[in-house]
């Protein structure tokens, strides 16, 4: 892990943050329907999972049959499909709205052979509430500097739990690639392990969600499941609390991270040793 890597934060206002990430959650939605129109299905929906790409500094799909992917670069909000058999094609997304986004990517993908209807399937989830969803356009430029405030969570989110991963394979544990889920639109990587009690499987969630109705703020969480007794949870780390209401996890959220001294080494302080607690509840 390099601390070149890291981008500090500048912080902004929360209502800001909020308006770019779900901007950027609706845009992100074209990556999850592509992935579901033509990528083959795998468990627990594993084919529309998505990764973090650091030059990009946005998501792209896993690969489609021709080799193709979707991304979404988040400053400009911009669609691009790389690879396969045609050039490069990009849509920056300000000042369009969901049914123009449909339109060009459609075409681009029919002229590629792939079916453009398939896109136009029913989400299996429901979306937060916004205006994009009733045919507002996006709008980047207005969201510019927000937008590279999120990226650098996302960016600096795979960098730590990239690292987290890595320190899971070398426990030879059962670990999942770090990728972002397009439902609740959090990166995080995934540790299955067996419990104490008979029969049961134990995850081990470590992860950052851009922020949702839970905290309205970026915040990294390690949550454990199944849930372990709320009276008995043991002293986390410095900057991190517990968090008990409808899921068990140890949560920092982007207010403690941001008044750190070293945001980078603390927050990874954070997350190893949260990760070292919940697998201890579970085993």
């Amino acid at each position: 892990m390099g601390g070149a890597d890291w981008r500090s934060y500048r912080g902004m206002d929360k209502r800001r943050l909020s308006e770019a990430r779900l901007q950027a959650h609706y845009a992100v939605q074209w990556l999850a329907r592509t992935a579901r129109a033509y990528i083959q299905p795998q468990p627990d929906d594993g084919h529309t999972s998505l990764l973090w790409d650091r030059q990009l500094d946005g998501l792209t799909t896993q690969a489609l049959p021709d080799g193709t992917r979707l991304s979404l670069q988040f400053a400009g909000l911009t669609l691009a499909l790389h690879g396969g058999d045609g050039p490069a094609q990009s849509l920056s997304l300000h000042k369009q709205n969901d049914a123009q986004a449909r339109q060009w990517l459609g075409a681009q993908l029919a002229a590629r052979g792939f079916a453009a209807h398939l896109l136009d399937a029913a989400s299996p989830y429901e979306m937060p509430s916004y205006a994009i969803a009733a045919g507002a356009a996006y709008d980047a430029v207005g969201c510019a500097d927000a937008l590279q405030e999120l990226a650098a969570w996302y960016g600096d989110a795979e960098l730590l739990l990239s690292g987290v991963q890595r320190q899971m394979l070398e426990q030879r544990r059962t670990v999942s690639p770090v990728c972002c889920w397009p439902h609740h639109f959090d990166i995080a990587t995934l540790i299955t392990l067996p419990t104490h009690a008979s029969g049961m499987t134990g995850y081990v969630g470590a992860g950052l969600s851009p922020g949702d109705h839970y905290y309205d703020e970026p915040y990294y969480y390690v949550s454990v499941y199944p849930r372990p007794d709320a009276a008995a949870l043991p002293r986390l780390p410095a900057l991190g609390h517990w968090h008990t209401h409808e899921f068990t996890a140890a949560v920092a959220t982007a207010q403690r991270i941001m008044a750190a001294k070293d945001q980078m080494s603390e927050t990874d302080a954070y997350l190893r040793g949260s990760v070292a607690i919940a697998i201890q509840l579970l085993s």
